[in-house]
């Protein structure tokens, strides 16, 4: 697996305009991703020493990692995504013609989109049933954790639908450098 080249996303539009807004949104996303990743290293370890003492002072200590898990991958995911910064396997991909490139992430990103978009359609059934039930340690109403699934793919969606008009122009209109 290799990562693509970094590219910084399209938002400098001269002022304080929509591409600056949706780079701040992501920024964002990804500060929140960092603070969960800590949260979760702070819980896993405060686990390890209260189990270490042999104590079962805090009961449902383990979920938090579990259920912090799905929200780093929501907001870590949307944030390596609008900064083109996700893994992919483009080997054969990048062996291509500019054209059949461009066509070929078209329709990567298009069945991405779709995959997500299919993602938010579930969620509208899991979130709902999730708030009927609670965690066993924490008591935890369970949408709370579940609410990842349509805020990650809707995060998710908006830097894949960038990229399909940025290579949607691409096609159109070349660059000859």
């Amino acid at each position: 697996m290799a990562a693509p080249q970094s590219r910084e996303p399209a938002g400098d539009d001269g002022g304080f305009g929509f591409g600056r807004v949706i780079d701040g949104v992501f920024t964002v996303c990804g500060w929140i991703a960092g603070l969960i990743l800590a949260i979760m290293a702070a819980a896993v370890f405060m686990g390890v020493m209260v189990r270490f003492a042999g104590s079962q002072a805090f009961e449902g200590l383990d979920e938090v990692p579990r259920y912090l898990f799905i929200w780093l991958v929501a907001f870590g995911g949307a944030a390596a995504m609008h900064k083109r910064e996700h893994t992919v396997l483009d080997y054969f991909v990048n062996r291509l013609p500019r054209v059949p490139k461009a066509i070929v992430a078209i329709a990567v990103q298009c069945a991405m989109i779709a995959v997500f978009l299919y993602l938010l359609r579930l969620s509208l059934i899991l979130v709902p049933n999730a708030a009927l039930q609670t965690s066993p340690g924490l008591e935890l109403r369970l949408d709370y954790v579940f609410m990842a699934v349509p805020v990650g793919a809707a995060l998710i969606i908006i830097p894949m639908i960038r990229n399909v008009l940025e290579l949607l122009a691409g096609l159109i209109w070349p660059k000859h450098s």
